[in-house]
């Protein structure tokens, strides 16, 4: 499945004629300079002149790659610069040479030796600069020659520092990075060159009646009067059904260049993501430019009331949403990195995704386009009020760029203008008439860029008549309530609102903690409260009871919340659809007492891309393609009585399943969606002490798949923890791995401890931690009495690791 889906991604995004990323010869100071002139002069090996000491790097690169979840220490916050020399070799006579940004943090700018040649403001737009001029005039002089070699010196400085008047607010549960985190590319234009193709492709709901409106934006230097255009449309097949040429004058602005009509176009849908292609070619000869824009037909209708329809009949969005986060990297993930994530959503049945909270990388809208995922895209608008006049204008201006950039994506659906606007604290003053001004000024704006897409904000109840479509804050059985409330607490917030979508809904999960008893918490919690996440219940500490702060943070927990709303989902009729927060485990500044510090750990995978439980449970209900997978894998140890019925859960979409434990049969069940949990396959059996072997085998028509796990069984019970063990437990593809386990005085492991450990090393060696994973930092709670941790020990040379618990004797191996 995942070759196939793979090929879909090729698709390819709107090009120039001559464009090169520049990923290499990048150096990069995590610092202020004195000014631009401390990156350029000359400098003799060993002088004075050589500080700051610079560092290689690839780009992209993030600042804030380790430092946003090192438990000591606040991220860093403030310059950087980067530098590197290029070769410019520009083919096109009195054509122009920029520079072309994806996305840079957060404050960029930009000089070529020591002319400052542009700059801008937001940290996920995309942007250009003109370097033509400012490289001439550098060509004139000696330094060009005598120092950098025919070379021309490129300085950027980012600058990431706190700005009450810039969005997003440093209030926002995300890290605000820095540094040149999308790809950079060079690129060479002819004279006369497109700026902007909008390409709007529209079919009738019946999907017979297609128009494609083509208009263009030109760069004309030149002033000439007017230039050759032709516009071919490709099929999904590749091939040519529609063409135009003509004149098209030189003016400013954007302008119409044809309207094509087209019978029974192929519709763009998640099932069959049809994309056409609309080239536009201008000029002839070696000076032509040309760009080809990727276009899909479909009709979209949220029905008022109601649910929503695509191509005139109603599809459940099944959605899930999406940080540019990574371990390792953080923002800077590589297109490859990309590629894999979106696959992933792909592949656990996501239709719909919600980009929180800013506009991304174009590679992850042309991998929706291709893909066939839905999208809801947003301005980084994200709590803290409402700011001045520099703050509104920013805010005004990535709203445009947005919806300029991505206008032609037939995956977006949506233009998000804001999150929890509720949310006082970045200003004195917190006005909520001026808040609902502001956002109707940004409806109306939206509108009137594209009149064909739907508006949203997601939590501020204020505003909720402004938008076309609202998503309150309904956060069963995690911030409030039971998870047993979800369909209620929907159906009431659906009566309120004249378009409804669910967007964020969920809970944290600690990837290897799992439960014998997960919904224990749930008897501390009065049920018919409501489910609307109020101020304080993110807290860890203090209000009422809440699962959020009382629960115990397990695997099996979170499964049991997304499979019971995920059944609940297939009984609302008039549901247009909802959306999983997050896909992916991220940083955040403001949760540094979590059980990985720093980490917002409600993903269905971690922050590596490793799967936790509950990725399995959407499968389960989202795909077609047959699956089994039995709960547990990350569990090594369950435990319980001597003789005690214990639940195995498998979660699969096959139609029926046979559970096997110990070599011996239990029976095949049916599935069945509404026999809560798991789907009816779900088995009470005995387990023997020490060892067990659970297989099932599920069979959907003729097609049979299978699963297995091995685990050792616990009867004996366990005080309090007293003392630690650390040893090695793999080595594998240059790494080694350590665990430390928790027992209590008599050498029972306690499988319920959560105890804070903390890994160091001495001597040779490094530890992976910073990774922002459960097996990846050094500070971290315990899993079930376990944690781990890899390391890059040497062949020579000794490397000891210790792990400190509080209260608890230090331990230390050494390798």
């Amino acid at each position: 499945m995942a070759a196939a889906l793979l090929l879909l991604t090729a698709a390819a995004a709107a090009v120039g004629q001559q464009r090169v990323r520049l990923n290499a010869g990048w150096e990069f100071v995590r610092q202020d300079l004195g000014g631009v002139w401390e990156a350029v002069r000359p400098v003799g090996a060993g002088n004075p002149e050589g500080v700051p000491l610079w560092e290689p790097v690839p780009v992209p690169h993030c600042f804030n790659a380790r430092d946003a979840v090192d438990p000591d220490v606040n991220y860093y916050q403030g310059p950087g610069w980067y530098r590197t020399q290029l070769e410019v070799k520009n083919p096109y006579p009195g054509g122009r040479t920029v520079l072309h940004f994806e996305g840079a943090g957060q404050k960029t700018e930009v000089y070529l030796y020591t002319t400052k040649v542009g700059s801008h403001v937001g940290g996920y737009d995309e942007w250009t600069v003109d370097l033509t001029q400012a490289i001439a005039d550098f060509q004139k002089t000696d330094v060009y020659q005598k120092q950098f070699k025919g070379k021309v010196p490129l300085s950027i400085r980012c600058d990431n520092s706190r700005d009450l008047e810039m969005i997003p607010s440093d209030l926002s549960d995300f890290n605000l990075y820095g540094g040149l985190y999308r790809y950079l590319n060079l690129e060479y234009l002819p004279a006369v060159a497109l700026e902007r193709v909008a390409a709007k492709a529209e079919v009738d709901a019946a999907g017979k009646a297609g128009t494609l409106t083509v208009k263009a934006t030109l760069y004309n230097p030149t002033g000439s009067s007017a230039a050759p255009v032709t516009v071919r449309v490709l099929d999904p097949r590749g091939k040519q059904i529609e063409q135009f040429k003509g004149p098209l004058p030189l003016h400013a602005g954007e302008q119409a260049v044809h309207q094509f009509k087209l019978k029974n176009p192929r519709l763009w849908s998640p099932e069959t993501p049809q994309l056409y292609a609309v080239e536009v070619s201008v000029g002839t000869g070696a000076q032509a430019y040309r760009q080809t824009e990727k276009v899909g037909f479909r009709h979209i209708e949220f029905v008022e009331k109601g649910p929503f329809k695509l191509n005139g009949q109603r599809l459940l969005l099944r959605g899930t949403h999406r940080h540019e986060d990574h371990a390792g990297v953080a923002a800077a993930m590589t297109e490859p990195m990309i590629q894999q994530e979106m696959v992933m959503m792909k592949q656990m049945g996501v239709n719909f995704i919600r980009l929180g909270h800013y506009q991304q990388s174009p590679i992850v809208l042309n991998l929706c386009d291709s893909l066939g995922i839905l999208v809801w895209e947003e301005i980084p608008w994200c709590r803290g009020g409402l700011g001045g006049p520099v703050y509104q204008a920013q805010a005004k201006r990535m709203l445009t760029n947005m919806i300029q950039q991505h206008y032609n994506h037939p995956a977006v659906i949506i233009w998000g203008l804001g999150n929890e606007n509720d949310w006082p604290g970045d200003f004195p003053e917190f006005d909520k008439q001026q808040i609902r001004a502001f956002m109707t000024e940004l409806n109306d704006l939206s509108h009137q860029l594209d009149p064909a897409r739907y508006t949203a904000i997601r939590r501020c109840d204020f505003c909720k008549d402004i938008v076309d479509v609202y998503s309150p804050s309904i956060w069963a059985g995690w911030y409030r309530g039971i998870y047993t409330e979800y369909k209620e607490a929907s159906r009431k917030e659906f009566e309120g609102v004249k378009r409804f979508l669910h967007v964020e809904w969920g809970g944290d999960s600690h990837a290897g903690r799992h439960s014998e008893t997960p919904d224990n918490a749930l008897a501390k919690i009065s049920a018919g409260q409501g489910a609307d996440e109020r101020a304080g219940d993110a807290s860890l500490v203090g209000g009422a009871a809440r699962v959020s702060k009382d629960g115990d943070w397990s695997e099996s927990y979170l499964c049991n919340l997304v499979d019971w709303h995920l059944k609940e989902q297939e009984t609302m009729p008039w549901l247009s659809g909802a959306a999983y927060w997050p896909f992916k485990d991220f940083s955040t500044p403001v949760r540094p007492d979590n059980p990985v510090p720093y980490m917002n750990q409600k993903g269905v995978v971690e922050r590596d891309f490793t799967p936790k439980e509950a990725y399995y449970v959407f499968q389960s209900y989202w795909t077609a393609q047959p699956m089994a997978h039995i709960y547990g894998h990350g569990w090594p140890v369950r435990w319980g009585e001597e003789g005690e019925l214990k639940m195995v859960k498998v979660y699969s979409n096959c139609a029926e399943a046979e559970l096997f434990v110990n070599g011996k049969s239990y029976g095949v069940k049916k599935r069945s969606s509404q026999d809560f949990p798991a789907a009816s396959l779900h088995w009470n059996v005995p387990l023997i002490s020490g060892q067990n072997e659970v297989r099932v085998v599920a069979r959907q028509g003729k097609q049979t798949v299978t699963d297995q796990l091995s685990f050792r069984y616990q009867t004996q019970k366990w005080g309090k923890p007293a003392k630690l063990t650390l040893e090695k437990v793999g080595d594998a593809n240059g790494l080694t791995t350590v665990e430390v386990k928790l027992y209590d005085a008599q050498g029972v492991q306690c499988l319920d401890a959560a105890n804070w450990v903390n890994f160091s090393l001495a001597g040779a060696g490094q530890l992976l931690d910073d990774l922002g994973t459960s097996s990846g930092s050094r500070k971290v709670q315990a899993y079930n009495g376990r944690a781990i941790i890899r390391l890059r020990a040497p062949q020579k040379g000794k490397t000891a690791v210790a792990v400190q618990s509080p209260g608890l004797e230090t331990v230390l191996l050494t390798l």
